[in-house]
């Protein structure tokens, strides 16, 4: 199971990833942690990343960013229309009326719905988290911001599922960073002590979130969220762009809005100039070569200036602050530390201003860019049961506060009922009790609209089926169950209806008794149409249940109720019947099955032709690369072992497919490329092989003479008799004599064909035929001249009873320890050293000492092998 965290950021994206060490951001194919969030379009393929990001000024109407911001929003959506204008690229209309973006792809002109475009950013970062893992990668946890609504998280959801994945959770920004700080703490309070309370600040390029979250050890519990979606870099951003449009509208006459190529640019160079003046407090300038109708532009700005003009901006960061602690219910005295994260927070206004708010110093113990992926994959290896990670228990909270609709079964209208408050523990379930006699429809919405940064506060409508009434044509009891799961999604999980079954061998229920029954439900109805019975619990199949507090209440509201029932006498027990229903659901925006689908397969055609086009330019480069090379070798290192007349023939072959390529070849199939590299090899290899024969024959003649010089000396040892190897056999060593010598003979009319011979030419001698020679000498000869000695044992009757006689030792019995005590008082020679090493020990190595001692011996060979001049 694969253990990864997905920061799907507006600007750029990181991907963690869990391993024995601890958690890791890895790094993409350009070595940088960092992926841009750009995808581009080309006539035969796609690009995304950082090779996207270079193409945006040459291909910006078919290069793609910012669209985190579009997901489950409609194309008439206010927000789209009002962003609409300054986008370099186009946006189109969905079949289902939701924002798509259109391109050239292919040739063709077609629209890619938002799911689909951050599927083919999270098929990159799946790649980029492949590479560094060496597996394939499938589950995942993706980070989504705080105040995304229903609709957005489930266009997320179904962006993972396109791109193959498998999302665990989606888990909030501001949640994410929570655990990366948390979980590492070893001095936060007890459970049962006072938590400690921090707030985290997260102020990115499109988006300012915060909250507030208590610790103890072992679990962290969000108190309170709050934001502004319209507060981030990129609004500084664009107070830069509109300043410089206006100075170079009065100083050039130029207006860099009316052409798309020179307003990326500017936001390019604006974004960098905001970066420097964080560093910076002096004029800093602003330079843009050509930038319309080839006219360089300049300008200059400071940071003081800077934040003059950002005034505006800089007003709105208390609010959010000022509204977290009021919804937490705390005091500036009760926060522990504030933790910045964010690109946009290392701005000097910014912290200076939280950082008075708060009247306490900044924390930034966390990595300001990558603390969102790393808190991403601590949650995925804590679901994970391929790490064993510290228990540590999450309480996220609902963000917007949740209703459910319905139409009364008595009056007419609509009743209604806050089933999820705001800042409510999540993940959660509450158990909902209705009387009903037949199917009946439920709305879920958020009932606060104006606090909602999306237009739409409709979530989502469920019809429960099949609801039947009692045999006696009562209403029927029906349990519905709510949810809000780990990826913040509402829905209406299951419903059941109670059927009452009469007791055996009791009495009917008394008539009156089911008539008051029967009010008091009617009562119910005329107030709600249906209650809330307090079977509120936490959810027991996700991750956490929050801090346990829910439980509690929950045991405490079911004593209240049993305490508040009158005391009677025991009535008998009526049996009941559960009977599961089917609940129909048409989400808001919700892509059908058959929709996606078809954008699964859609992106694994995709994935395919990238994987094909990446082939062919490979096969391209091969060709230009080669072409390259061989031109420069040509005239340098190959230029000896070519003739002039062959050198000029394929210089004029590698010129003809230079242009080759640049022209007709510039747009050809895979195996063409194929074929003209294999072409032009058939011509440059035999130069590269008489090159590389020239460059290793010296090594290989080197060795072989090694080889020969140390069994020359062997044998001279053994000719004059020295006890080293007397134990040796003739014969053996006569043909040792004789191999040696054929190896000289050999070795000897080979060097000096080679040194006759023209460079241009095909080698005399190949070098695997010198090495081949010195392994069938050191085969043949090896084990004869590497053969030990026999063991020597003295003669039994030379023993006394007292032991060996001379007073000689027992241990010298024992083979070859017997020479042991003589060698210790003589110098060994130079061949006693030499096979004293392990038999399998190279032969080039064995033999350093013996070559060493005669040098003069081995220059003969070396000078009669270098080439003539």
């Amino acid at each position: 199971m694969s253990v990864v965290g997905f920061d799907l950021g507006f600007q750029s994206c990181y991907v963690a990833v869990a391993r024995a060490g601890g958690i890791e951001t890895v790094a993409n194919e350009y070595s940088d942690r960092c992926t841009p969030s750009f995808v581009s379009f080309r006539p035969k393929n796609r690009s995304v990343g950082a090779a996207a990001k270079s193409e945006v000024v040459s291909n910006c109407k078919n290069t793609v960013q910012g669209f985190k911001r579009f997901h489950g929003r409609a194309i008439s959506d206010p927000y789209v229309q009002s962003v609409k204008s300054s986008l370099v690229y186009d946006l189109a209309e969905m079949p289902s009326g939701a924002t798509g973006i259109k391109v050239m792809y292919m040739e063709e002109e077609k629209v890619f719905s938002i799911e689909q475009i951050s599927a083919m950013l999270l098929t990159k970062l799946k790649e980029t988290a492949e590479n560094a893992l060496k597996k394939p990668v499938n589950d995942c946890v993706i980070s989504v911001p705080s105040f995304f609504t229903d609709i957005e998280r489930r266009s997320v959801m179904d962006a993972a599922q396109i791109a193959g994945l498998n999302c665990l959770r989606l888990m909030n920004e501001t949640t994410a960073v929570t655990l990366a700080y948390g979980i590492y703490k070893q001095d936060l309070p007890a459970p049962e002590e006072k938590p400690r309370n921090v707030v985290f600040v997260d102020l990115g390029h499109s988006n300012f979130q915060v909250s507030v979250c208590a610790f103890n050890k072992g679990k962290l519990k969000i108190l309170a969220t709050a934001f502004d979606s319209a507060l981030g870099g990129k609004e500084f951003d664009e107070v830069l762009v509109s300043h410089f449009c206006e100075v170079f509208g009065q100083k050039y006459k130029l207006d860099p809005r009316t052409k798309p190529r020179a307003l990326v640019r500017l936001y390019q160079e604006c974004e960098k100039l905001k970066r420097l003046m964080s560093a910076n407090c002096s004029d800093l300038p602003l330079n843009i070569e050509c930038f319309m109708n080839d006219v360089d532009v300049t300008g200059k700005m400071n940071r003081a200036q800077f934040e003059e003009m950002s005034a505006g901006l800089l007003s709105r960061v208390e609010a959010p602050l000022q509204s977290v602690l009021e919804q937490a219910k705390l005091k500036k005295e009760d926060i522990y530390a504030v933790e910045i994260v964010g690109g946009a927070s290392r701005m000097p206004a910014i912290k200076e201003r939280i950082s008075k708010f708060f009247g306490k110093e900044l924390s930034t113990t966390l990595n300001a860019d990558e603390a969102v992926a790393r808190g991403c994959a601590l949650q995925c290896a804590i679901l994970s049961p391929a790490f064993k990670v510290r228990e540590f228990c999450i309480s996220d909270v609902v963000p917007f506060p949740i209703s459910l609709k319905w139409s009364s079964a008595v009056e007419e209208g609509l009743g209604d009922c806050e089933v999820f408050p705001k800042n409510h523990a999540a993940p959660f379930s509450k158990v909902l009790t209705f009387y009903r006699k037949e199917a009946f429809p439920l709305e879920a919405y958020y009932s606060d609209p104006k606090g909602l940064p999306h237009p739409n506060a409709t979530i989502g409508h469920f019809v429960v089926q099949k609801v039947v009434p009692q045999a006696s044509g009562e209403c029927s009891k029906v349990k519905v169950k709510v949810r809000v799961n780990v990826h913040g999604v509402f829905s209406v999980s299951s419903a059941s209806l109670v059927e009452l079954l009469k007791p055996e061998g009791e009495e009917p229920m008394d008539t009156d008794h089911n008539d008051k029954n029967k009010m008091q439900v009617d009562q119910e109805e005329q107030k709600a149409a249906g209650d809330v019975t307090g079977d509120a619990t936490p959810e027991g199949d996700d991750m956490t249940d929050g801090t346990g507090q829910n439980q509690a209440s929950t045991e405490e509201s079911k004593q209240e109720k049993k305490a508040e029932q009158p005391s009677q006498a025991k009535k008998p027990k009526v049996k009941t019947k559960t009977v599961e229903l089917p609940i129909e659901h048409k989400p808001e925006w919700q892509l059908s099955n058959d929709t996606l689908n078809l954008f699964v397969e859609n992106e694994g055609n995709m994935i395919m032709q990238d994987k094909l086009e990446k082939e062919r330019n490979d096969a391209k480069n091969n060709v230009e690369e080669y072409v390259y090379e061989m031109r420069d070798k040509l005239h340098g290192r190959l230029e000896k072992f070519v003739s002039p007349a062959d050198r000029d023939s394929f210089s004029s072959k590698l010129e003809a497919t230079e242009n080759w390529l640049y022209e007709d070849g510039e747009d050809q199939l895979k195996q063409v490329y194929i074929d003209k590299l294999a072409e032009l090899k058939q011509l440059g290899q035999p130069i590269m092989e008489r090159y590389m024969e020239a460059e290793e024959a010296p090594k290989a003649f080197a060795d072989l003479g090694k080889q020969i010089q140390m069994y020359m000396k062997l044998v001279g040892a053994y000719k004059a008799k020295d006890e080293q190897y007397a134990h040796l056999d003739e014969l053996e060593m006569t043909r040792v004599e004789k191999q040696v010598g054929d190896a000289m003979a050999w070795m000897s009319d080979k060097m000096n064909q080679q040194s006759k011979q023209d460079p241009t030419k095909e080698p005399a001698v190949r070098v695997f035929e010198v090495q081949a020679r010195t392994k069938e000498l050191y085969t043949s000869c090896n084990p004869v001249v590497s053969k030990p000695k026999p063991k020597v044992e003295l003669p039994k009757e030379e023993q006394t009873a007292n032991g060996p006689v001379n007073g000689q030792p027992e241990a010298e019995e024992a083979g070859e320890g017997t020479p042991a005590t003589v060698d210790a008082e003589q110098e060994p020679t130079d061949s006693a050293k030499l096979f004293s090493r392990p038999v399998a020990s190279s032969p080039s190595c064995s033999s350093e000492n013996v070559f060493r001692s005669n040098r003069s011996f081995f220059s003969v060979f070396l000078f009669l092998f270098l080439p003539k001049t």
